[in-house]
This record gives C-alpha cells, structure tokens and sequence, in this order.
C-alpha cells in the first residue's frame, strides 16, 4: 500500500475539525482559534507567522499542513491608477484580479476560475481554456492582496468587491459562496455583504438557486442585448438561458430578495447600435426594478467588435431614462495595462 506524504492544505479544514487536530495530538482545543485566526482575520501565509504559538506547535503543523497561499507574481500599473495582478496559484496557474480606485471607493475585481468555458465572442478571456476552479480561499487571497495594495499605494481602505474577473461565478457557485462567507464573517475580513456584486450571464437555475439561499451580495448580469437572435450570436449561452427564462429568474430573485440587479450593456457598432435593440432594452428592463450600466468597450485585437458611436449610447442613456431606468455611462479603467472589462487574459 502506498501512503501519500502529501501534506494538506490547513485552510480546507473547518474550525472543529482543527479543534479535533489538536486534541488528538494532545494540545489544547483554543489552539485551534489561534490558528484559524492566523489563517483568515491576519491572512498569515507561513507558520513561522504564528507568533503567539510555541516553537514545537509551529513545526508539528508545518509537518501535517500546508497553506497553498497565491502570489502575486507581476503587478502593472496603469496611468489612471488601476492596479491589475497576476495572481500565481499554487499549482503554478494563473488568474488576474484588479485594484480600480476612484474617488469614493476602491474596488476589487476578482477572478472565480482559471480560464472560461462560456465563449462570450467580445471577451478576452473566453478565449483561454477552463483549467479549473478556483477554491474558496484562492478566491479570498485576491481579495487580502487587494486590501493590502489599497492601503499601501492609496492609504484608504478597500471598499467593494466585483466578481467579474476571469470564469462565471455561477460555475463555481459553492466555492463563490464559501469566500463570500469567510469576507464578511467577523472571523475573516468583516466586509458588508452589500459592497459584493457577483456578475453573472445569466444562468437561470443558478440565480433561483442563489435568492433561494437567501444570499445578501448583490447581482449583477452581463446582458449586452435584449433580442435572442442577437445576443445568442454574441453569447452562446443564451441559447440555453433564453431571455425568457433569464427574466424568469430575475423575476423569482427579486420576488425573494426585493433587491435590484444591474444590467451591463456594452454598445457595439453594427451590433445593438439601434433603436430596435434599445427598445427591446427597455422591454426587458421592466420586468424589475434595475439600472443599467453602458459600459465602454474594450477591444481584444481581432476588430471584429467595434465601440459605437457617443450618439448610439447617448440614444441608449436618453430613452431608458424618459422610460424610468436609471442608466449610466461607464468609462474603462486600466485600458493601457489590459485590465478593463473583457480584457483579462493573462497578458503580461
């Protein structure tokens, strides 16, 4: 029989289960607190940290666990301000997450999974294999380094968090809730559940599943049209999540939750650039109460998706607000770095 000497990783254990490690090796059960202390509310990445432990408990841990921490392997810099890291996983993966401050907050944007399997045609990183899933701690280390570089290069505190980095969060639905619990748990970092926007396309099942749960962040969809035909072609996923049934569980999670969702829009040249699409827009958004962010688009090289023209979105903002639909324009931020929204791809 082979015995694996693989040690394990210490953040996967709960904190009844670390209980139970250190009786068993005839410790003190509140040991147990410390360490989960360590690992989430200080986000301690080696034992050698765990400064109120002994000597001798620091090593019998290092002897049984791990902590498969991510590293920060390049930071860019944009000339507004955005910081976008390339997150090193423990297996030598890569994902990439993004500091973006403005001037009365600063945002995380965090990746959910190495890679996309949803081909939306206009993103950068539908274009990367789906390696695999990223795990609840995974998740919550972006967000420490994150908090970290806030109050190194700004001096304020990290405000927001966006789950719209790299994957489909709803794809990774468990591990999304998980890192959830840990950021807002007073155990971990104590964050409101009210600055978490998780963006989704538009899974159905998954957004029932989610106001089912009673989940408190809130949601948001990358729509990007409002006519089947149309938002098919550009967004695969569609064909299997119709806006039918989308408004359907939109209508159920607000229903349960009575709280608003978010539209991402992004205005294509030759794409939704007419009064067809914006009334079709407007159709859809009163199904529930929402608002709608036109977001400025960022080119992946190819030139098959063009930005349109200041007048079409211009004509967007103007009819979903003589409609009662708060709409916003969204400028990009991080372009010159490939930080924006579509464009994490793991380009150095």
């Amino acid at each position: 029989m082979i015995v694996s000497t693989e040690k394990r990783d210490i953040r996967k254990l709960t904190l009844d289960e670390l209980k139970t490690f250190f009786v068993e090796k005839g410790e003190k059960a509140f040991r147990a607190q410390q360490v989960y202390e360590w690992l989430w509310k200080k986000s301690a990445k080696d034992f050698s940290q765990m400064t109120n432990l002994s000597v001798q408990t620091r090593d019998m841990l290092n002897e049984h666990f791990t902590i498969n921490h991510i590293q920060v392997d390049n930071m860019q810099r944009s000339e507004d301000g955005t910081i976008k890291n390339a997150v090193k996983l423990y297996d030598g993966l890569v994902v990439e997450s993004v500091l973006i401050p403005t001037k009365d907050r600063i945002t995380a944007c965090v990746s959910s999974q190495v890679g996309c399997s949803l081909d939306c045609k206009f993103c950068a990183t539908a274009r990367l294999k789906r390696m695999r899933n990223l795990s609840p701690d995974e998740i919550y280390d972006q967000v420490v380094a994150i908090k970290q570089q806030a109050e190194l290069f700004f001096n304020r505190p990290l405000t927001n968090i966006v789950f719209m980095g790299m994957g489909e969060p709803l794809l990774n639905y468990a591990n999304v809730v998980e890192a959830i619990n840990k950021i807002t748990s007073p155990e971990g970092l104590n964050m409101a559940s009210k600055r978490i926007t998780l963006s989704t396309v538009g899974i159905a099942k998954m957004i029932k599943k989610m106001a089912d749960d009673g989940v408190k962040f809130n949601l948001a969809v990358s729509l990007h049209d409002a006519i089947n035909e149309t938002r098919s072609a550009i967004m695969p996923i569609n064909e299997t999540n119709p806006l039918e049934e989308l408004a359907e569980a939109l209508k159920y999670w607000y229903k349960k939750t009575k709280r608003k969702v978010t539209y991402e829009y992004v205005v294509w040249k030759g794409i939704n650039d007419t009064i067809e699409h914006v009334q079709a827009l407007v159709k859809f958004c009163k199904h529930i109460p929402c608002k709608v962010n036109l977001i400025e688009y960022n080119p992946i090289d190819d030139g098959e998706f063009q930005q349109a023209s200041p007048e079409a979105i211009q004509l967007y903002q103007s009819t979903l607000e003589k409609n009662g639909i708060v709409a916003r324009i969204r400028k990009s931020r991080g372009k010159d770095i490939d930080a924006a929204c579509g464009q994490l791809a793991n380009k150095a």
